[in-house]
């Protein structure tokens, strides 16, 4: 393969490079999420804005990165894993970072507060849905080895533990968003309907985050299985 030709580029010394800086990209927007809501919780709408902005910035990176990986991916690839499987991969990987746009899309556009007495069951549920998509990307940093193995021996079962820890994650996620809804629920009499609308919306996106890394984490679950 010619060493300067776009595949090569873009896959560099390892075929799953791409899938792994998509990831660090996506990561990185859904880390930025508890500035972004502390600067809400005081009012300080410039720097929600500005963490905002730079949310924005890295999903449009990724998308970029998305986007690169689609048009350059061989129809053949000699890896012990299907091209579909790639492809669905950094589908899914691209949706935290959709997420965390969405989040701070709705929280911006309305200047919307988290009630004071809502605010530390719902920086729970944030803090656990971040630390499945870190626990995600973690697992997808371990490709490499699992590449050069054939999904084989130690480095699988390393990577199927992660991923079981990450189910484990993302059950502590759905209780955490239980107890946070339930807190908007039994004071959402005092507050603007529509508010509360779109406040149980934000904490169903913020959930989906924990849902997402663990659906990458099933992905990669199937693959070793295969």
């Amino acid at each position: 393969m010619n060493p300067n030709s776009s595949i090569s580029r873009i896959f560099g010394r390892s075929p799953v490079e791409p899938l792994q800086k998509h990831f660090t990209k996506v990561a990185k927007c859904a880390r930025k999420l508890p500035k972004f809501f502390k600067a809400s919780f005081v009012g300080d709408w410039d720097k929600a804005a500005q963490q905002r902005e730079k949310i924005v910035v890295l999903e449009h990176a990724a998308d970029e990165l998305k986007r690169e990986l689609r048009l350059n991916l061989p129809r053949s690839l000699f890896m012990p894993v299907n091209r579909s499987d790639v492809l669905e991969m950094i589908s899914r990987q691209d949706r935290i970072a959709n997420r965390s746009k969405d989040i701070t899309g709705l929280i911006i556009g309305r200047r919307l507060a988290v009630p004071e007495s809502v605010q530390p069951s719902y920086l729970a549920l944030l803090s656990r849905s971040i630390d499945a998509v870190e626990q995600a990307r973690r697992s997808v940093q371990e490709l490499d080895d699992l590449f050069h193995s054939g999904f084989r021996g130690a480095g699988a079962e390393n990577v199927m533990k992660m991923t079981d820890q990450l189910s484990d994650i993302e059950d502590d996620s759905d209780a955490l968003q239980i107890k946070v809804r339930n807190h908007l629920f039994e004071i959402e009499e005092q507050l603007a309907p529509v508010n509360v609308m779109f406040l149980y919306r934000v904490f169903d996106l913020t959930g989906d985050l924990g849902n997402i890394a663990q659906r990458v984490g099933s992905r990669l679950h199937l693959m070793i299985a295969r």
